[in-house]
């Protein structure tokens, strides 16, 4: 199956990100084989830094660094696949500048919704940041359901037991991009979640 195929975005309606950096994954996947869905924050500036860029991509090199930090040994987005680890955007385009309106992250959710039902299997959801958050508590809201992700710090929450349609849900924080490599104290929260999230989807 590929994911850019199934699912995206026609209309481009939202004003405070980047369209010409719009991507969705663009690879062959089995649904079957994803135990695991990983939403970070938005698509990059640059697309060659996105996880399935080919060459030196910074969200691959990140996001590599934080399962090795996590005691997972990858050296590669295609490992973190190989484990059952699909990794995608709550927001499809390129941030313009620092927040992402929240109309920009309901109207993608439309999006992250039909995504996520792609896989059927997946026992896990890991919500990196405040966007995927917010972005999950759209799709809940829109189908009448309570909040997956209660209001507050991460920090504060996301040691909870949280789930969305029979899914586990982790929140936490960014591992996609140049900040991760700064703030060592969200870094080491960020390896504990995904340690806990394989240990769960395994």
């Amino acid at each position: 199956m590929r994911v850019d195929k199934c699912v995206g975005c026609t209309r481009f309606p939202c004003g405070d990100v980047n369209h010409d950096g719009y991507v969705v994954p663009a690879i062959d996947v089995r649904p079957g084989d994803v135990s695991t869905i990983m939403i970070s924050e938005a698509a990059p500036a640059d697309p060659r830094d996105y996880y399935y860029a080919k060459g030196e991509a910074l969200y691959e090199r990140t996001t590599v660094q934080a399962f090795n930090d996590a005691g997972v040994a990858v050296t590669s987005i295609k490992d973190v696949l190989r484990l059952g680890v699909y990794l995608t955007t709550a927001v499809k385009c390129a941030k313009t500048g620092y927040g992402i309106m929240a109309a920009t992250i309901d109207e993608c959710s439309i999006i992250l919704e039909k995504e996520l039902a792609l896989f059927p299997k997946a026992k896990v959801v890991m919500l990196m940041g405040d966007v995927a958050i917010k972005a999950l508590n759209c799709i809940a809201r829109r189908a009448g359901e309570k909040r997956v992700i209660p209001a507050g710090s991460t920090y504060k929450i996301r040691g909870g037991k949280y789930f969305f349609r029979d899914r586990r849900v982790f929140p936490s924080y960014l591992q996609a991009g140049p900040s991760f490599f700064i703030e060592k104290s969200k870094r080491r929260m960020i390896s504990e979640d995904i340690a806990a999230a394989v240990r769960l989807a395994k």
